[in-house]
């Protein structure tokens, strides 16, 4: 399998190009705008295409690279079901998996930094049959939880929505083997977390005995999360509203 990580220090974004080599098949996921160029760049350069574009979430803080990568390759645009977006794009249910070749991406609904959001496990069968890595969106980061609020919204307030991703984390993220690597979405000087680590990568094990946000009930982790929760992102409507209806921001006047 080959695998690729790309940091973005502007926003502390990071997205993710893998996939089968041998059956000239990649993934994006949570491909960040500024980045298409190198993400088509890099595929090219391997002599594979870039087939499937996933979403862990839809985005709050950056405008998503996914409906230009969509355009340009003619790949399949999946995001978790009940996403809400208003264009094309295949909805993964819980559970759900997408194979590229010796790849295979298994869909995990990991809610609470968004109402529909996804973790997404990666599986090389190549080199075994177990899944290799976890990548966590939004939900599990490097020393520090996703904020909850960005999306609560209408029939779920702030604190549910932390009570949600306590569960996702501590019922779906921790109960995975302890060897498993983790990939989250943001690092260090993103605003969709507080106490974020600076080291983009970890593992579950790790983040079970180390994460401080996770050394505590369920009740102090809401309490906790909400007490740290960062200022909202530049032009966060804005944004939200451009990646709902797959477009680019509009130039402010």
């Amino acid at each position: 399998m080959f695998f690729r990580q790309f940091l973005l220090d502007d926003t502390a974004c990071a997205s993710y190009l893998f996939g089968c080599n041998s059956a000239g098949e990649f993934a994006v996921v949570d491909p960040h705008a500024e980045l298409v160029d190198d993400y088509v760049a890099l595929a090219e350069a391997r002599g594979s295409q870039i087939t499937a574009v996933l979403e862990t979430h839809l985005q709050a803080d950056h405008v998503s690279g996914l409906p230009d990568l969509v355009k340009r390759t003619g790949a399949v645009a999946y995001l978790p079901h009940g996403a809400g977006v208003e264009f094309e794009h295949r909805k993964l249910a819980d559970g759900e998996s997408l194979k590229l070749g010796n790849t295979v991406i298994e869909a995990v609904s990991t809610p609470g930094h968004a109402p529909a959001h996804h973790a997404y496990l990666v599986t090389d069968h190549r080199r075994g049959d177990e899944p290799w890595m976890v990548l966590t969106g939004d939900a599990l980061l490097v020393g520090a939880a996703g904020r909850p609020d960005l999306h609560a919204r209408g029939e779920s307030t702030v604190e549910e929505m932390a009570g949600q991703l306590y569960d996702s984390i501590t019922e779906r993220i921790l109960t995975l083997p302890d060897d498993l690597l983790i990939y989250p979405s943001h690092y260090s000087g993103s605003v969709c977390g507080a106490g974020l680590s600076g080291h983009a990568a970890s593992t579950v094990g790790f983040e079970r005995r180390n994460n401080h946000a996770l050394e505590q009930t369920r009740d102090a982790f809401v309490a906790g999360l909400i007490d740290e929760i960062p200022p909202p992102p530049e032009q966060q409507a804005e944004i939200v509203a451009a990646n709902r209806a797959g477009q680019r921001l509009a130039p402010s006047a």
